[in-house]
């Protein structure tokens, strides 16, 4: 949910854990005939109903795998989204969900990203790879509301000269990343912390040359980084399994089509680059 914000799959957890109603659902829901897909139709680069997110792309490999067609059930993220998709058997697997948000079951993770800081490439903060660096103080930065990154420029003192932007919004109307960007190409804002496969994605787009720069070097919590499921209802273990099974087999479709999305992937050690395993 990265598809979605990972802090929007945070809240949307919080907001419905407690629904009993996930819990009475059984594995006879999940089609045999189709791939059932729960997804936003407006949410680059994730999803969008032109199947042009990188979610759709992955969506395709695991019905190839399947031998299926794709279908979609299509709604807006936000409060509601699990319980109006998943809850009701209208779809099967939402292809992007944070791992530990637990109002889904989660599959095995098929990557591992993290927050990132976007700034001009060869600007005064490029070659800034912590928040912690001198060279932040005084500068204002732009940061979405209530994601983890706000609580590391809290604690640094950081937050009261930045500029914040809405997590939760209809995509189909607003973009904060996009926003926070053209800020940034600007001059209104010096650096922008974004969810890693977003900050890609638009970085890439942007008027001027940016440099997404991954925070892996953060000791302090809360974490930045967060590994990425399929996420499913609750006591479907065969479901699970099969799901499992396709993101062994296609790792390496899957791996392609994050790296021509700009996806900066995180390895299990905190680096960047390569994954490893995570199954």
């Amino acid at each position: 949910m990265p598809a979605a914000l990972v802090a929007g799959a945070v809240a949307l957890g919080a907001c419905l854990a407690g629904n009993g109603a996930l819990a009475q659902q059984g594995p006879d829901l999940v089609a045999t005939d189709k791939l059932r897909v729960c997804a936003d139709p407006s949410n680059l680069p994730f999803s969008n109903r032109d199947k042009a997110g990188f979610e759709n792309k992955i969506a395709e490999i695991v019905a190839d795998e399947l031998k299926v067609p794709v279908r979609y059930f299509w709604l807006p993220q936000g409060p509601g989204f699990v319980r109006n998709t998943l809850a009701t058997g209208l779809c099967d697997v939402i292809i992007g969900y944070a791992s530990g948000a637990d109002i889904v079951q989660h599959t095995n993770p098929y990557y591992r990203s993290t927050y990132v800081l976007v700034v001009k490439a060869g600007g005064p903060l490029d070659g800034v790879e912590r928040l912690e660096d001198e060279r932040l103080k005084g500068r204002r930065l732009g940061i979405i509301a209530a994601t983890p990154p706000a609580d590391h420029l809290l604690r640094l003192g950081l937050l009261k000269d930045a500029k914040t932007y809405s997590l939760l919004v209809d995509r189909r109307y607003a973009s904060p990343a996009e926003e926070a960007l053209a800020d940034l190409a600007s001059g209104v804002i010096d650096g922008a912390l974004l969810w890693g496969p977003i900050g890609g994605y638009f970085a890439k787009q942007a008027a001027v040359p940016l440099k997404v720069i991954p925070l892996v070097k953060e000791v302090e919590r809360p974490a930045l980084s967060f590994r990425i499921t399929f996420g499913i209802r609750p006591d479907e273990l065969d479901w699970k399994h099969r799901l499992n099974d396709v993101i062994r087999k296609r790792k390496g479709d899957i791996d392609r089509v994050l790296a021509d999305y700009g996806v900066p992937l995180v390895a299990d050690d905190g680096s960047p680059g390569a994954e490893g395993n995570l199954q």
